[in-house]
C-alpha cells in the first residue's frame, strides 16, 4: 500500500486527489488547516472503502508549521504532491507578509514546499514521486527585490511564487541523478472552478477533475521523465529563467537564508 502525502487536501484539486487516491487504496495523509473539512475529507475517503487516512493540520504559512508538519510524518513516503497554494488575492489588494515576515504568496506557494520537501527526502522511498503543483502564469523572479517590497502586485506575486516551484523542480531534479526519485511540475488545468479562482473574480474555465486528470498522470505514468514541467499532460517550457543556472542557484541561497532566519 502506497503512502501519499497532499498538502492542501480539503479542498479543490488537492481534495480530488485525496478522494481518488484514497478510495483506489492508498493511504492518504491530508494536509490542511481546518479541522472540520480535513475530517469531511477522512469520512469521504472510508465510506468510499479506502484505509483509515491520516490528517495532518498546519498553517504553511509558518515554517515552524512546516517543520512540525514533517515531524508527523512517521511513515516512508512514496507519494508528495505539494499542492497547498494561495492565489493572487483581490485585485488590487495590499502586499501580505507570512508569520515569519516573507512575502505571503512566495512563503505559502513556494518556500514551503522547498522546506518540507527538503526534510521530508530521507523518508521518501527509492521510487518515489514528488509532484510540485505550479502554474502557467509564471513571471521571472526580480532578485533585487524578491520579497517585492516595492511596486507589489498579487498577480505578479503569484506568477513568481510558481515560476519558484518550477525552477526548485529542476534543481532537484538534478540533485537527485535521475535514478529513482521523480520529480515533475505541472500546470494542471487553467482556470479551474476551486475557490482560489472564485475569491481573484476569475470566471471558471476548467474543472477540478481535468486538473486531477493531469495530476494523477504524474503520480501513477510509470515512464516519465524527471526535472520537467507539464502544462495538463502535455511536457511543455516554462519561463526562460527556470532555464537560468544561475538564478536558480540564487533562488536555493534566497530559499536557504530564508529559512535559517526562522
Amino acid at each position: 500500500m502506497q503512502t501519499i502525502l497532499i498538502t492542501g487536501a480539503t479542498d479543490g484539486l488537492g481534495r480530488e486527489l485525496a478522494l481518488r487516491l484514497g478510495t483506489a487504496g492508498a493511504r492518504v495523509l491530508i494536509h490542511g488547516r481546518d479541522a472540520g473539512r480535513a475530517d469531511r475529507v477522512r469520512a469521504d475517503i472510508l465510506a468510499g472503502g479506502g484505509p483509515e487516512p491520516e490528517v495532518l493540520l498546519a498553517d504553511l504559512a509558518s515554517l515552524r508549521e512546516v517543520d512540525r508538519v514533517a515531524d508527523l510524518v512517521t511513515d516512508d513516503l512514496d507519494v508528495l504532491v505539494n499542492n497547498a497554494g494561495i492565489g493572487a488575492g483581490r485585485p488590487g489588494a495590499p502586499r501580505e507578509l507570512s508569520a515569519d515576515g516573507i512575502e505571503l504568496r512566495f512563503a505559502v506557494n513556494y518556500l514551503a514546499g522547498y522546506r518540507l520537501t527538503r526534510v521530508l527526502l530521507p523518508r521518501l522511498t527509492p521510487s518515489a514521486r514528488i509532484v510540485n503543483v505550479a502554474s502557467a502564469g509564471q513571471q521571472a523572479i526580480d532578485f533585487a527585490d524578491p520579497m517585492m517590497e516595492h511596486e507589489y502586485d498579487g498577480f505578479s506575486a503569484y506568477q513568481r511564487s510558481k515560476l519558484a516551484q518550477i525552477m526548485f523542480t529542476i534543481d532537484l531534479a538534478e540533485e537527485l541523478g535521475g535514478d529513482g526519485i521523480i520529480v515533475n511540475s505541472l500546470h494542471p488545468a487553467t482556470f479551474m472552478n476551486t475557490t482560489m479562482v472564485t475569491e481573484s473574480g476569475v470566471n471558471p474555465i476548467s474543472t477540478v477533475a481535468e486538473g486531477a486528470d493531469a495530476t494523477m498522470r504524474l503520480i501513477t505514468d510509470p515512464n516519465l521523465p524527471t526535472g520537467r514541467y507539464f502544462n495538463g499532460t502535455r511536457e511543455s517550457r516554462p519561463n526562460a529563467q527556470a532555464y537560468d543556472a544561475r538564478a536558480r542557484r540564487q533562488l536555493r541561497q534566497l530559499s536557504d537564508d530564508l529559512i535559517a532566519l526562522h
